[in-house]
This record gives structure tokens, C-alpha cells and sequence, in this order.
């Protein structure tokens, strides 16, 4: 599996909301996972988000959204590893990560470097992983650091992107269980 990382905490960079008015916490109602339009269009991403914010995960999610469909434009198949004819077909998500413990920036960086190390071990190929550390309000006016991470698949048929994201997901989730820390997305 492709994974990088970058920082975007800078000037008008976007940032993470967990204050957002539609905030729904799924730490206390993992079940509302499956209610949501992005999650009744891609169920994975359910799954994916009630993993996410099991009281075992280091990590919690404030916000999600899922793509069906990506134009030739919005990808491109090599930086997904995908082999020729195979990227007919794409799709996306993208979850925003918030740490359980405050992290600072060299932790948050090391952590996206451990990250993405797991998910290159990974044997699968027509997808990536892009972690974006960015500046997160996760307490009205508190600044602290999140992590959006975006997951984007390709296939011969629809039906092969979404198997492909569906086991992007899962790595994803797998591995923040792995990178234990004492302040990071795990």
C-alpha cells in the first residue's frame, strides 16, 4: 500500500473541527456510525470509524466523508501502484484523526512516519494513504494537532475500487492500533 505524510498547520491551511455543529461522538455512540449518508453509501467506513473510536484506539474521528467516484483528474493510478487497466474505476474517504492525548509536532511527524511505514508493509496495491497533520480545535479556542487521513482506491469495476478502499480502511485502522505512543494517533 502508498502512504506519505505531510504538515499543513500554516497561515489559511484547513483545519479540524471537532466542535463542528453535526459533531456526532462516536467514543460514546459508536453504534450512530452506520447512520451516517457516507456510511450508508460505503459501510466500511462505518466499520472503520466505530474501530476508530473504540475506547481501546488511541485516536478518535470528528468528521468523514466518502467519494464514490473520482475523475481521471482527481487520482493518479501511479501513485496508487496500480498496474495498467486497472485504474478504470476510483473512489475515496477521508476521516479526520484526533489524538486522545495532546501531541506536539515532532510527536505528531514521528507518528505519520511509523504510520505510513505500516501501511507500505501492507501487500496491496491500487491504493494510498495521505496523512495530513494540520492544526485541530478539538475544545472551542484550544489549538491543538489532528490528523486527516485520506484514503483513495482505483479497480477494473466499481465493485474492485470499493474492495480495495474497504482493505485500505481496515490497514488504516489496524495500524493506528500499532503505532502506541503516549500522545499520538496511534
Amino acid at each position: 500500500m502508498e502512504a506519505d505524510w505531510e504538515f499543513e498547520v500554516g497561515g489559511n491551511a484547513p483545519i479540524i473541527d471537532a466542535c463542528w455543529t453535526g459533531f456526532v461522538d462516536l467514543q460514546r455512540t459508536p453504534e450512530a456510525a452506520w447512520n451516517f449518508p457516507e456510511t450508508a453509501e460505503f459501510p466500511a467506513l462505518a466499520e472503520a470509524l466505530a474501530k476508530l473510536n473504540a475506547p481501546a484506539s488511541p485516536a478518535w474521528t470528528s468528521k468523514c466523508d466518502f467519494w464514490p467516484s473520482l475523475t481521471a483528474e482527481e487520482f493518479d493510478a501511479d501513485e496508487l501502484d496500480a498496474p495498467p487497466g486497472s485504474s478504470a474505476h476510483a473512489m475515496g474517504c477521508y476521516i479526520d484523526l484526533l489524538p486522545k492525548k495532546s501531541m506536539q509536532q515532532e510527536q505528531a511527524a514521528a507518528d505519520c512516519k511509523r504510520l505510513c511505514g505500516l501501511l507500505r508493509g501492507v501487500p496491496l496495491r491500487c491504493c494510498r494513504a495521505d496523512l495530513v497533520i494540520r492544526r485541530a480545535f478539538i475544545t472551542a479556542g484550544v489549538a491543538d494537532l489532528g490528523v486527516t487521513a485520506y484514503l483513495t482506491s482505483c479497480g477494473t469495476s466499481s465493485a474492485a475500487a470499493a474492495l480495495t478502499l474497504r482493505d485500505a480502511l481496515m490497514a488504516l485502522t489496524d495500524s493506528v492500533k500499532c503505532v502506541r505512543r503516549e500522545s499520538t494517533i496511534e
